[in-house]
């Protein structure tokens, strides 16, 4: 059976999950939603997608399509996600699900009520350097017992990854501290049950903090200190360190090395270098085996409950 799938969002990200696809067996990419019908139009024509359109609304009429990705801005991701639900339709929502906690409980309720595949795109649970420490702490070979994690971007200005003008405002908390928080409970294999955060000025054209600071600490005593900048004039990116009880190892992306910066070969970990297609291979293989994803909804709700709280402190 080959899976139809409509894509939503048809920028950066976008791309990269139809570059991803392209190296998945029996799956069609059959509908393109974007807002820019002309640009949509031309990312169409370049991966071979016949329907293209600016309305969500469109694609879930199709009864072939079986499941939707969600690319657009974190202020949709949870009313879209449930009208895909709502439309009897499989969804992966990137990151984050939500930057309003009540909105992603919405989203998790109704997926218990109708039984989809409903995923949200934590990409770190499946970049292979993350997934080599994963299977290291699962063979009880290696215990975190701190991480420190660096998310800096270069970002005064409402751009994308592209360097085209978002139609959206980027978060620091709800959309780059999600990986984290998130890719820190899933390692520790322990639920977070402390977390502060303090932030900087806000900035005057965009409206949020531009640099911020978390702390954390997992029920088994693990902890994780999380730096984030949309300042850094510098290298950009992600940068992981786990510091744990055997080895130290640090990960950019689904590269990795040990303390000494000597390197890891990943490239047997799983089926593929690329964290967005192994993410989208999960999605794929959960809907053919009618099981829950890795990074189900229900799976990263915890996440958005400990941003939620993260928030409220930051308001006070």
């Amino acid at each position: 059976m080959t899976i139809k799938v409509a894509l939503a969002g048809a920028g950066a990200f976008g791309i990269k999950h139809l570059d991803g696809i392209k190296n998945i067996p029996d799956v069609e990419v059959v509908s393109l939603i974007s807002r820019d019908l002309a640009k949509t139009r031309e990312v169409a024509d370049k991966y071979g997608i016949k329907h293209v359109t600016t309305d969500l609304k469109d694609s879930l009429a199709i009864k072939e399509v079986d499941a939707v990705i969600l690319c657009t801005p974190t202020q949709m991701h949870a009313s879209q996600s449930i009208a895909c639900m709502e439309a009897g339709k499989h969804v992966q929502v990137e990151i984050p699900l939500c930057d309003v906690l009540a909105d992603g409980e919405k989203v998790v309720a109704l997926q218990k009520q109708t039984g989809l595949v409903a995923m949200c795109g934590h990409t770190r649970r499946f970049n292979p350097s993350h997934q080599y420490v994963h299977k290291k702490i699962t063979a009880g070979e290696f215990n975190i017992q701190q991480m420190d994690v660096q998310t800096y971007f270069f970002r005064r200005t409402n751009m994308n990854a592209l360097g085209q003008p978002r139609s959206w405002t980027d978060h620091l908390l709800w959309h780059h501290a999600a990986h984290t928080v998130d890719l820190f409970a899933y390692q520790a294999g322990s639920p977070i049950v402390k977390a502060n955060a303090i932030q900087g000025p806000i900035h005057k054209d965009l409206g949020i903090a531009m640099d911020m600071s978390i702390q954390l600490k997992a029920a088994n005593g693990a902890i994780c200190t999380l730096s984030l900048s949309f300042n850094n004039d510098g290298p950009l990116g992600t940068f992981f360190r786990y510091i744990g009880d055997t080895a130290t190892y640090i990960a950019r992306y689904d590269d990795l090395v040990n303390g000494k910066e000597e390197k890891i070969d990943v490239s047997k970990v799983d089926v593929s270098m690329n964290g967005i297609e192994l993410q989208d291979r999960e999605f794929f293989a959960a809907i053919r085996e009618g099981r829950e994803p890795n990074a189900s909804v229900a799976q990263v709700l915890p996440c958005y409950q400990v941003l939620h709280q993260l928030e409220q402190q930051l308001n006070c």
